[in-house]
């Protein structure tokens, strides 16, 4: 039997139990080690009515099983008048890869967009997740930026 498609919606606070282990596999993917600080600050964030940080939950439609998340910053940028939004975190459970999970958090925060005005929406991703890649090159190409990160320690 296929799966259905995903419902997705906001985060909620009653979604930590189901986030917390697809954020700690999202976080052992790009091999980072980020805090139980840093993840607490990063959920509280996310649920907070008054955070430019915000999070969609894609759940199964018959049963409410979570399938994927994605956490995204809006913010304001220099080139416009509207806000842009950062596509910051996108996961989707490794059973359900492939099956419209990660296109169905995209489209709804592009619909977001619409409803609230945004220039753009933008993510970024390394260069050898082919997976997602080949998701994300059916929405548009990638751009020609580099990007440079360099730590501030304090």
């Amino acid at each position: 039997m296929p799966a259905t498609s995903p419902i997705v919606r906001p985060t909620i606070a009653a979604d930590y139990e189901a986030w917390l282990p697809m954020w700690q596999a999202y976080c052992r993917f790009y091999a980072v080690d980020v805090s139980a600080e840093v993840t607490d600050c990063t959920w509280r964030r996310i649920v907070a009515r008054d955070s430019p940080v915000g999070g969609l939950m894609a759940v199964e439609a018959l049963t409410g099983a979570a399938l994927g998340f994605a956490n995204y910053l809006v913010h304001p940028h220099t080139w416009s008048e509207r806000a842009a939004c950062y596509l910051e975190d996108l996961f989707v459970c490794a059973e359900r890869r492939g099956a419209g999970v990660g296109r169905a958090l995209i489209d709804t925060l592009l619909g977001l967009g619409k409803d609230h005005g945004w220039s753009y929406l933008y993510w970024m991703t390394q260069e050898q997740n082919i997976v997602a890649r080949r998701l994300y090159d059916r929405f548009t190409r990638r751009d020609d930026f580099v990007r440079y990160v360099v730590p501030i320690e304090g």
